[in-house]
């Protein structure tokens, strides 16, 4: 094989080996852009996510707190009318006594 041929098939495999590699670099770089907005996706949809799970968490607090809310104004409500009635059983006896003490203090006074 001539020189001159040599150099030519020499040039011609450094030209595609170049083209090779610059290929694969292009291809590199658009898995990597690739790779990239996926990886973006991925965040943007995670950040979503965490964000309905938060405002999920938060209404159930909200619903949480506010059964245990009406639960103490019931049992405050139970507790109040069970105070009324008591009082109430004890007025007769208050009256009897208020009236024996004023009937005491007036024969004290005669």
């Amino acid at each position: 094989m001539p020189r001159q041929e040599v150099l030519e098939r020499i040039k011609t495999a450094e030209q595609e080996a170049d083209d090779i590699v610059e290929e694969a670099e292009a291809k590199r770089e658009e898995l990597v852009a690739e790779a990239r907005r996926e990886a973006d996706e991925i965040r943007s949809e995670a950040e979503e996510e965490a964000a309905e799970l938060e405002s999920e968490r938060l209404q159930e607090g909200r619903a949480d707190i506010e059964s245990e809310r009406e639960r103490i104004l019931e049992e405050g409500e139970d507790a109040r009318d069970e105070l009324v009635a008591e009082a109430e059983d004890h007025i007769d006896d208050a009256v009897e006594f208020a009236i024996g003490q004023f009937e005491e203090a007036v024969d004290a006074q005669t």
